[in-house]
This record gives structure tokens, C-alpha cells and sequence, in this order.
């Protein structure tokens, strides 16, 4: 029995042995919460008290929980991010619209020049018009 500085009992945080954890955490996986025979059984069997088997489950499931709303929220994340992507892709595919669409042969050729310039890397990988004094192929 421990004392603290005043001469009382002082509190002591029980260790479990590894297979006491390891009964505990089986059980855990199969119900979250124990029902009173089933805590009474678990505790005797395990050489605990049904108070110690109660406050474990309890902070089991504090743990369980905080682990489950940070997955939550990781999957969420990730949701967003794959729904704006998405999302701008779908913008992209309505900027692209006008460079899809059969250009009129009558358009004048600045608007050509902008759309090659918008969708190809440097923007200046085809002439429309040879140079002058070439003959164009």
C-alpha cells in the first residue's frame, strides 16, 4: 500500500499482464460493451475486478472511438479531394468545349492561334500559314 506526502492511501494505476490485454482486446473486437455477468465472468476469469474490466472497456472505447472519427475524417479528405477533382475536371471539359468543337474554315485565324496556344505546350507547334515566300505542302 502506497501513502502520498499527507499519509493517505495513494491511488495506484494497475498493470495488466499481456495476456490479460490481449483476453481484453478479443473480447472488445467481438462487443464493444459487456452486459454485468459477462464483465463478472471476464474479470474472474482473468484474475481482475469487475471495476477494472468496466473502466478498461470504458477507455477502450473512448480510444476506439477518437481512432474511428479520425478515419472518418481521413475518408472524408480524401472524398473532397476526389470530388474537386473531379469537379475541375468537368470545368476543364467545359474550357475544352471550344477546342473540341470542327472549326469553322471561315474563323479568323486568332482564335485559332489562342485555342492551339491554350491546349499545346508552347503553343507554337503548328503554323498556320507558311512564312511568306515559302510554299506551303
Amino acid at each position: 500500500i502506497l501513502l502520498d506526502k499527507d499519509g493517505k492511501r495513494k491511488h495506484t494505476r494497475p498493470t495488466f499482464s499481456g495476456q490479460q490485454i490481449f483476453a481484453l482486446e478479443k473480447t472488445f473486437e467481438q462487443t464493444k460493451y459487456l452486459a454485468g455477468p459477462e464483465r463478472a465472468r471476464l474479470a474472474y476469469s482473468l484474475g481482475m475486478t469487475e471495476s477494472q474490466v468496466k473502466v478498461w472497456f470504458q477507455n477502450r472505447r473512448t480510444k476506439w472511438r477518437k481512432k474511428h472519427a479520425a478515419e472518418m475524417a481521413t475518408a472524408k479528405k480524401k472524398q473532397d479531394s476526389e470530388t474537386e477533382r473531379l469537379k475541375g475536371a468537368s470545368e476543364n471539359e467545359e474550357e475544352d468545349d471550344d477546342y473540341n468543337k470542327p472549326l469553322d474554315p471561315n474563323s479568323d485565324d486568332e482564335k485559332i492561334t489562342q485555342l492551339l496556344k491554350k491546349h499545346k505546350p508552347g503553343g507554337s507547334g503548328l503554323l498556320l500559314h507558311p512564312p511568306e515566300g515559302e510554299a506551303s505542302v
